[in-house]
């Protein structure tokens, strides 16, 4: 039986991209040696780096006056490092679900945290709207996936100060104007590649501020200054990502891939709104359109289970809700076929068919 992957991290690959990543862990571009015991300093997986590093600018139509770092610690570690490097006195925050909130209580250990927004009083099942980003801040950090809540920044805001932005779960999911932000980081495992490697896009004008000893790994110019290659870099992690940007770039790039991902998600809601067993938990202007998340509606709250077992019997993995929300999400990442959207709307359906009279 076909199992159809909407887990929400580590999330799908394409099938490509495992197979062309198993042969370099057997013998990368036939040197008689897996990808995992090369010097990571040598020329073998220099020319990794440096493909995968050109593949990040090209899709993402990065600035000249951007560096693009591979680090390890996922964006968790980025919580603590982006204050460590940028808060001097005063930072602003958009507080709009569980890594958000992490990344706040970090930041609060080194200055003064405006927390300008919140959606907590709905349990983060929207995205605030109208609030002013004070001027007077170091710089104004927000999640743009809501990976748990299922609700998404689908806008690149204009920003009076250095914009700071956790994209973990929908970089180069949808077009982004890198020039609106000073910092782009998140965790390779949505739609990057396995777990293991973190990527930071920076501007090179938004370093040197801080006036605090910075630790000499939590410093962004380390790395700048080696290239990723201060310490070993994840080097297995960052050969999946590059074969997932070749994957993306043959596909047609980063456009294309908004339309296939609009597709799918446009397909999912639909079905949530006219199955009369379910009902969206995000605010229909705030949804994800890559983490979809659903729950029973109030009737039929008793076959929550029943439905989590139909679906797995027809082969939907993962799609068991985070219990902050409960119910379901459908985590439709890059990789995720329109087919699998469809299957998991044709178990729905089938669902409905045995309860609805």
């Amino acid at each position: 039986m076909k199992k159809h992957n909407f887990s929400a991290g580590p999330s799908i690959l394409a099938q490509e991209v495992i197979e062309n990543t198993a042969k370099a862990v057997l013998d990368l571009n036939g040197i008689g040696l897996s990808v995992m015991e090369i010097s990571h300093r040598g020329k073998d997986f220099q020319a990794v780096m440096d493909e995968t590093v050109a593949l990040f600018r090209e899709l993402l139509d990065i600035p000249a006056n951007y560096h693009v770092l591979f680090l390890g610690g996922g964006a968790s570690m980025q919580f603590c490092m982006v204050p460590y490097n940028l808060l001097n006195k005063k930072a602003a925050y958009l507080e709009t679900g569980t890594w958000a909130k992490k990344a706040i209580k970090e930041a609060k250990g080194f200055g003064e945290v405006d927390v300008v927004a919140s959606s907590a009083d709905k349990n983060f099942n929207y995205i605030p709207k109208g609030f002013k980003i004070p001027e007077d801040v170091d710089y104004f950090h927000i999640t743009t996936n809501n990976t748990i809540f299922g609700t998404e920044i689908l806008e690149d805001y204009d920003s009076p100060v250095p914009l700071v932005a956790d994209m973990s779960s929908d970089i180069f999911s949808r077009y982004v104007d890198i020039s609106k932000y000073a910092i782009i980081y998140g965790g390779a495992q949505k739609n990057l590649g396995p777990a293991g490697a973190t990527f930071v896009i920076i501007r090179d004008d938004i370093l040197g501020k801080a006036e605090r000893y910075i630790p000499t790994m939590l410093d962004y110019n380390t790395h700048i200054d080696k290239g990723s290659m201060f310490n070993t870099p994840p080097c297995l992690p960052i050969y999946t990502c590059m074969e997932t940007l070749r994957w993306l770039k043959k596909l047609g790039g980063v456009k294309v891939m908004q339309e296939m991902n609009q597709e799918k998600a446009d397909l999912l809601y639909n079905e949530i709104d006219r199955n009369p067993l379910f009902v969206g938990t995000a605010e229909k202007d705030s949804r994800s359109i890559m983490n979809i998340c659903f729950v029973m509606k109030d009737e039929y709250q008793a076959l929550e289970k029943d439905f989590l077992e139909f679906a797995l019997s027809k082969g939907m993995v993962g799609i068991k809700g985070h219990r902050s929300v409960g119910g379901f999400r459908a985590s439709t990442y890059n990789a995720m076929p329109r087919e699998s959207v469809q299957a998991l709307i044709d178990v729905m359906q089938a669902f409905e068919k045995q309860h609805v009279k």
